[in-house]
């Protein structure tokens, strides 16, 4: 059942290929691609639910190692998933309500010329978030991070047309940096005091650390949350970010991606 895991990001990613590469001999079915793809990432995430159900509370974890990503002497960073029961909610709360919203939008962005594109980028959303909340270690979790915020920045500033669409991509993708900051300040920190930046080996060893740099590394986590859930003081994205369609509202701003500053 771990080999599943992958396949909950896979789905999303090549939907996200397919439909930004595959160019406009797929403009009639790009909608439908990426609707489906969503949807199977969905059908993955309720099997893993349904599995997870049928396990102790003790053994609700599943990690999938894939390869290792950065193997050098005294750092090591790999790609493994963990699954456990924080992260399959997020993941239900992902594919879930991002599928409705890739079907809501078929009908929403019927008349878009470039909607195959519309769909890429929220396929291409949907891994990034997914990769976020299934990765075992800060540096993996880091990458789907920053994804998010790309794809964020794609659909805010989708009708790029319009000056205030532009301004508001722009002004999302750079408050969202200042918070991106610390969240790789802090992965530095947990490196250079554990060696390591797993979640178990880094929870594991906190108490072992110092009050100072525990609060550094907390402070840091703190502003990169803050980033992204639009908290105080970086707030000042998220009225200007409806300028993008209003699934990408119901997507980024309401359901998913503030809820990254959540569970970070």
């Amino acid at each position: 059942m771990e080999n599943l895991i992958a396949l909950l990001i896979a789905a999303p990613l090549l939907g996200a290929a397919v439909l930004l590469v595959g160019g406009r001999r797929l403009d009639g079915v790009g909608h439908w691609i990426g609707t489906l793809l969503s949807t199977t990432s969905f059908v993955f995430g309720v099997i893993l639910f349904a599995d997870l159900l049928g396990k102790n509370a003790e053994h609700r974890t599943l990690m999938q190692h894939l390869f290792t990503w950065v193997p050098v002497a005294g750092f090591q960073a790999d790609v493994t998933f963990r699954l456990d029961q924080l992260s399959m909610t997020f993941v239900l709360l992902i594919t879930g309500v991002g599928s409705l919203i890739h079907l809501y939008s078929i009908g929403y962005m019927e008349h878009d010329e470039r909607r195959r594109r519309f769909f890429g980028y929220l396929n291409l959303f949907l891994a990034a978030m997914l990769l976020l909340v299934l990765a075992d270690n800060y540096l993996l979790l880091y990458v789907g991070w920053e994804g998010v915020g790309l794809a964020s920045y794609l659909l805010i500033g989708f009708w790029q047309h319009k000056p205030s669409a532009a301004t508001a991509a722009k002004k999302a993708f750079l408050v969202n940096r200042v918070g991106d900051m610390g969240l790789s300040i802090a992965i530095m920190l947990m490196f250079t005091t554990f060696g390591t930046f797993a979640f178990g080996p880094v929870l594991g060893h906190a108490t072992d650390a110092s009050e100072g740099r525990l609060t550094a590394i907390g402070l840091m986590l703190l502003l990169a949350a803050c980033g992204k859930s639009a908290q105080v003081p970086l707030q000042s994205w998220l009225g200007d970010a409806m300028e993008g369609p209003t699934p990408v509202s119901a997507l980024i701003h309401a359901a998913t991606m503030v809820t990254a500053g959540v569970y970070l």
